[in-house]
């Protein structure tokens, strides 16, 4: 089924132009998810969190290194507690592995994630909370989670409620930042970017935007040139007890932060 998965019209048109390098990173991935199933499957379930976290953060970093992708992390001394709120920028469905080869967080994600193949199931397993957005009871219900969890657990939130190509930082949603402020848990913000290590300059390859699914982003990270996937985190945002002015301060300094590194 994930051999299925994986070969869509797009590869299948350019299996002629697929160099054998192409061919191998594809086998490299279909043997990389199996070995993460195989892992969730029989070995998470009897793992303390300690080594689940090292585990997810492993796996992550070979799954990066397949796609030809380096990890480069700017203000990691920052991140002074346990458990908190992270506001980032969302760019692609692999900013959550950056995230997590990283430090492993556990994720807000819209709905539809649940229902991918194997890579929704493995969302799930790894405590994924999924949102429906256009639901306001689900968005409260969410809060209240959230909030509950934030006592023990990291917690990363994509606020744009979308993805974008990575040049600009869309206004945040306000909802889940109440979750912070009910919980009075410290919030940091996340700002991943992603560049070409041949320019220098921004690339556009990881994005997961318009009507793109998902075999084809992925195909689009294995034609790429090697990638610097980039994250700076910030100092812990000040605390304030209004959702909306905390997210306008979150969304302005990422946004500051995307335009620095034009």
């Amino acid at each position: 089924m994930l051999i299925a998965f994986l070969i869509s019209e797009r590869i299948i048109f350019s299996f002629l132009d697929m160099t054998l390098s192409r061919f191998i990173t594809i086998l490299q991935i279909i043997a990389h998810v199996l070995r993460g199933c195989f892992i969730l499957l029989l070995l998470f379930p009897w793992l303390k969190a300690e080594r689940r976290h090292r585990s997810i953060r492993h796996w992550c970093k070979q799954l990066l290194d397949i796609f030809n992708m380096r990890l480069s992390v700017i203000g990691a001394e920052h991140l002074m507690d346990d458990h908190y709120l992270m506001a980032a920028n969302h760019i692609s469905w692999i900013d959550i592995h950056v995230i997590n080869a990283f430090k492993p967080h556990y994720f807000v994600a819209k709905s539809e994630v649940a229902s991918w193949p194997i890579f929704g199931w493995m969302a799930k397993q790894l405590g994924t909370l999924f949102i429906e957005r256009d639901r306001s009871s689900s968005i409260r219900n969410m809060v209240q989670e959230v909030a509950e969890q934030l006592k023990q657990k990291a917690i990363c939130i994509f606020p744009e409620g979308t993805s974008t190509d990575g040049k600009q930082v869309a206004p945040f949603k306000s909802n889940l930042f109440e979750a912070a402020i009910v919980a009075n848990a410290p919030v940091y913000n996340l700002a991943i970017q992603y560049f070409d290590m041949r320019t220098g300059h921004k690339t556009t390859a990881p994005a997961f935007i318009g009507d793109m699914g998902l075999v084809d982003s992925m195909w689009n990270l294995i034609c790429s040139s090697p990638i610097c996937a980039q994250i700076s985190i910030s100092e812990r945002l000040p605390a304030l007890k209004d959702r909306k002015a905390l997210a306008e301060l979150s969304q302005s300094l990422i946004a500051e932060q995307i335009r620095e590194s034009r």
